[in-house]
Formats: structure tokens, C-alpha cells, sequence
């Protein structure tokens, strides 16, 4: 299958500082991705070498079989940006219908645009009435124009509020089911993590760490946390079978490594009644995350 974007060993300096230093990547058609990093991680600037916004030192970059900025590339690749700023005396549907006569586009699917991302019922509103989180609706909108084969997003959920959220997250995997590949960068973690298909980590211009959740919680080999709640009068049992347990409000807490998990699981099921309930809590896509920035020193 060829690979929407693929990029490898890029480095781009700036005044002697190094934004980026031997990054490799690659993107296949539909997957979702998700680029995670500190503020100066270097996600800006691979973003806008990705749109041939600026030329890398070295390396290589194909986005959609083309160099990037090239024509063919550009009429397949959309970017929404953080702040999406329109003109407030334009209404969501002219600024639309703008944007599709600029691509050569039927501007008659503009209203039909503006409702896919739920717009629709302020089309003819001038965009200065509109919210932050409309105004990034209109952006979205905007860079679903012409269905392009690679969106690149950044922070895009920015003043959307949690059912916009939602919404827009459905919408990016309808897109992904159509064969779009997107590349998502998000400081909300939380949101990335159940609807992103791999992760990417930057930190101080380097990717530290790229693959599944899954794939990544084996690599930082965090401990699970496990939570249990014994039956009244059960606890000091429960403490006897599990060492290193501590008492924590109502339940007893414990950590174990990933290559513990099963077999004290299997203790604490060998309790049986005496155990009223168990929570199992692996590490969040945060502990992670902050796991592959402190190891690179950041």
C-alpha cells in the first residue's frame, strides 16, 4: 500500500538551534495519527515542511507521491490551524463558497460542507457573530474542501466544546473509513487517546517514541495500578495476599509491572468472596507521555 506521507531523517536548523534532528515517519491512507509534543518540541515545523512552508536541512519528504509544496501535493493536502481566522464581515457560507472557487470546485456542495461539520443552521450568519469553536468549524470546512487524501491539523479541537468534540472526532473517522490519512497534533490527550490509530512523540526536535498505545506501554514498561475493595472485614486477608498493598480511602492500592499483572491477578481472584470489587488501571496515554519526554531530558 503507498504510503500517503513518508518522511525520512529530516533535520531543519534555525540560528544554529535544531528544530528537528533525524526524524522519520510515514502515514498510510486512512489511518489516524497523532503528533504529541511540548511546546518547541518541533511539531510546527514539521508541519510546515510537510505543507512546503519551509525547506528541511536534509531528508527526505514525499506527501502524496510529490515533494511537498508541490502542486499535485497541495490539491491533496488540507491544514486546519490552531486559530482559524476569517473575514468577520463574510458570512459561513460566502467564506465557504469563497474557498471552493479558489480550489475550482462546485460551489454548490458549499451549504452541504457547512452542515457536515454543523454549521448549517448559521450559514448565513456573518462570521463575526460567530464563536471561537464555530469559527473553527468554518476552518474544518474549509480544509474538507476537494476530499483531500492527507489533513494535517493542528490543535483542532481548540474552543470546541465537549459534543462539538465528539462530533468532530466521528467526522475524522468517517474521513479515515473513506481512505484519508490524518495527522493530528493535540496537547488533549485524553481525546487522542481512544480515537487515534498511533502516536507520535516529539520532544526537543526528536521522535522519542511512535507506535500504538499498546505498543507504547510496553516500550515504557510503566506499572499497572490495580484498586481493590474488600469485603467488610477482609481487608487484613487482602493485605496479607498481596505485599506492598496500601490502604487508599475505602480500597487497598497496588502496583505491579506489566509482566506481574497476570499473576497477581491470579492472587487476588484465588480470594474469591473476599474481594467485593477490582479496578485495573494501566497507564494513561499522559504517563506515557510524559515517561519518553523526561527520558529525553526535556
Amino acid at each position: 500500500m503507498t504510503s500517503t506521507l513518508t518522511i525520512s531523517q529530516l533535520t531543519k536548523t534555525f540560528g544554529g538551534t535544531r528544530a528537528l534532528s533525524d526524524v522519520s515517519l510515514g502515514l498510510a491512507p486512512g489511518e489516524r495519527v497523532a503528533l504529541l509534543g511540548h511546546n518547541g518540541a518541533g511539531k510546527s515545523t514539521l508541519m510546515k515542511i510537510i505543507l512546503g512552508l519551509i525547506a528541511p536541512d536534509s531528508g527526505q519528504v514525499s506527501v502524496c507521491g510529490a515533494a511537498p509544496g508541490h502542486a499535485s501535493a497541495r490539491a491533496k493536502v488540507a491544514y486546519l490551524p490552531e486559530n482559524a481566522t476569517f473575514h468577520s464581515a463574510l458570512t459561513g457560507l460566502e467564506q465557504i463558497t469563497y474557498y471552493m472557487r479558489l480550489r475550482g470546485e462546485d460551489t454548490s456542495g458549499a451549504m452541504e460542507l457547512l452542515d457536515r461539520v454543523g454549521l448549517g443552521f448559521a450559514a448565513r450568519r456573518r462570521i463575526g457573530t460567530y464563536s471561537k469553536g464555530m469559527r473553527q468549524r468554518v476552518g474544518l470546512a474549509q480544509a474538507l474542501i476537494g476530499r483531500p487524501s492527507l489533513l494535517v491539523l493542528d490543535e483542532p479541537t481548540s474552543g470546541l466544546d465537549p459534543v462539538s468534540r465528539r462530533d468532530f472526532y466521528e467526522l475524522l473517522d468517517g474521513l479515515a473509513a473513506d481512505g484519508a490519512s490524518i495527522l493530528l497534533s493535540s496537547h488533549a490527550l485524553t481525546e487522542v487517546e481512544a480515537r487515534t490509530d498511533r502516536l507520535l512523540i516529539l520532544s526537543g526536535g526528536k521522535m522519542v517514541a511512535q507506535g500504538t498505545l499498546s505498543d507504547l506501554r510496553r516500550e515504557a514498561a510503566l506499572p499497572v495500578a490495580l484498586h481493590v475493595t474488600a469485603h467488610n472485614g477482609h481487608d487484613s486477608d487482602i493485605l496479607a495476599a498481596l505485599p506492598g498493598a496500601i490502604r487508599v480511602h475505602d480500597a487497598l492500592h497496588l502496583n505491579c509491572s506489566q509482566e506481574d499483572k497476570l499473576a497477581t491477578l491470579g492472587r487476588i481472584t484465588a480470594l474469591g468472596g473476599k474481594v467485593a470489587d477490582l479496578e485495573v488501571i494501566p497507564p494513561s496515554l499522559e504517563d506515557i507521555y510524559s515517561h519518553f519526554s523526561r527520558r529525553d531530558g526535556q
